[in-house]
């Protein structure tokens, strides 16, 4: 059955705070795939009504995760490997087959491809990819409350000049990946 064939994508690859997302997307026949492209194109508005949609109309979806801590202990890599298996053993249906943006494929034991740039170019891939995106971003948020003073809010952990700064000014917060330089390479 074609219409079992699962998207994953991950978010949170480039940040040096906070956990990884990946998700896995099942779409139907009929989904209205002109509303999907990959997440970093879409504006967050169109990103979050697409994302209802995908939520709302997938046969399947499921985002998984891995922690700051496994980043740091396992490698992104790695760690984004676990946060896609972990997508996978969500989905309330198992897949016939997995489409993986990029190069590599995560421990499932279901026929699996990588597709590099399949975020820009497969529809299920692309759904993957903005519910991680907003997944991702959505828990940044949540934690920004946690910890006000470091702006998860606006940077979403990735390597601004303010997030640097903050860091510099206040120490690591409690989801820094203590792994990645935090510091600029010119300092």
């Amino acid at each position: 059955m074609d219409e079992l064939v699962c998207g994953i994508d991950e978010a949170g690859r480039g940040p040096i705070a906070g956990p990884v997302a990946a998700a896995a997307v099942i779409l139907p026949p009929e989904f209205p795939i002109e509303i999907l492209a990959d997440s970093k194109v879409l504006s967050p508005a169109r990103r979050l009504r697409a994302a209802a949609c995908i939520r709302e109309k997938a046969v399947a979806w499921a985002v998984g995760w891995a922690t700051h801590e496994e980043i740091d202990r396992l490698n992104i890599h790695h760690a984004t490997l676990l946060a896609m298996q972990r997508a996978v053993e969500s989905l309330s249906i198992r897949p016939v087959r997995i489409l993986v943006d990029g190069l590599h494929c995560p421990a499932t034991g279901i026929p699996s491809e990588a597709i590099v740039k399949g975020d820009a170019t497969v529809p299920q891939i692309m759904a993957a990819s903005i519910l991680a995106k907003t997944s991702r971003d959505a828990w940044m948020e949540r934690y920004a409350e946690v910890e006000p003073s470091y702006g998860y809010e606006r940077h979403k952990g990735y390597p601004t000049a303010e997030h640097r700064e903050i860091v510099r000014r206040l120490g690591p917060s409690r989801i820094q990946r203590m792994s990645f330089r935090v510091s600029s390479p010119s300092g």
